[in-house]
């Protein structure tokens, strides 16, 4: 994956609004960290680049994908600086040795939301009966195959009674797909996905979250890498996922900070 270095001056990020955010780390070495993100996050890292590679006194180098395919990355051992992946993935690496002891860190959770094509008749969802009947009445419905939300998918349309029906149109997504772009397209009617992937995809409108009595919330959390060097950047650039101006940009990405 091709790097790309930022150059962020102290007037930039004053005029930026970053205020409070951990100093950032002189070293001697300025090699880019690696730094696995999940996609339910994409938007937020998205936003704080300049600001967390500032704080980290190097540049990032980021690479987005479901948490099940980057998960299994690390456990066939590649070499990463910083994992941001769902809090149940994290504790597993952590668990396994792969994540370093005493770096995890708790950062947001996102719900499930339905997804439509831009300009589209909006369904109604607002109530557990409501959504049964969009979901009856759908031609198709599209998520991630490993999604974060996929297992829970699954469950609620099996509580429904409508996991035969659903099965027949479903259209799973293998990671190399973009779900919200077959909705875009038209081949797709509904996504169902974290409301944080559906907010900021081009041409897909978020009809809402799941009703309450069946909302299901994905953690995300984060945690270094249990090898390497660069212990001081990578300790800084973790520090400040958790500072003052990050919480503003989670909430207004569809996420609940942490």
């Amino acid at each position: 994956m091709k790097t790309i270095r930022w150059v962020i001056t102290a007037a930039a990020t004053a005029a930026i609004g970053f205020v409070g955010m951990p100093a950032p780390v002189a070293s001697g070495q300025s090699g880019p960290l690696q730094v696995l993100v999940s996609n339910g996050v994409k938007t937020v890292v998205d936003e704080i680049r300049p600001e967390w590679e500032r704080a980290a006194g190097r540049p990032l180098q980021l690479e987005f994908g479901t948490t099940a395919a980057l998960k299994q990355r690390i456990e066939r051992g590649e070499p990463f600086d910083i994992a941001v992946l769902t809090s149940e993935a994290i504790d597993q690496l952590l668990k396994d040795g792969k994540i370093r002891a005493g770096s995890r860190l708790d950062l947001a959770r996102c719900g499930i939301g339905m997804g439509m094509r831009a300009g589209a008749a909006k369904p109604e969802i607002g109530t557990v009966d409501a959504l049964k009947r969009t979901l009856h009445s759908a031609q198709s419905v599209t998520f991630a195959e490993a999604g974060a939300s996929r297992g829970y998918l699954d469950k609620m349309f099996a509580q429904f009674g409508m996991a035969d029906e659903m099965k027949a149109k479903t259209i799973l997504t293998p990671s190399s797909v973009n779900s919200n772009q077959l909705v875009s397209e038209g081949k797709a009617q509904y996504i169902l996905t974290l409301v944080s992937e559906i907010l900021p995809a081009p041409g897909v409108a978020l009809a809402g979250p799941l009703p309450a009595e069946v909302q299901s919330y994905v953690s995300f959390a984060a945690g270094l890498s249990a090898t390497g060097t660069n212990l001081a950047a990578r300790s800084a650039a973790l520090k400040f996922l958790k500072s003052p101006p990050v919480a503003p940009v989670f909430q207004a990405k569809g996420l609940e900070p942490r």
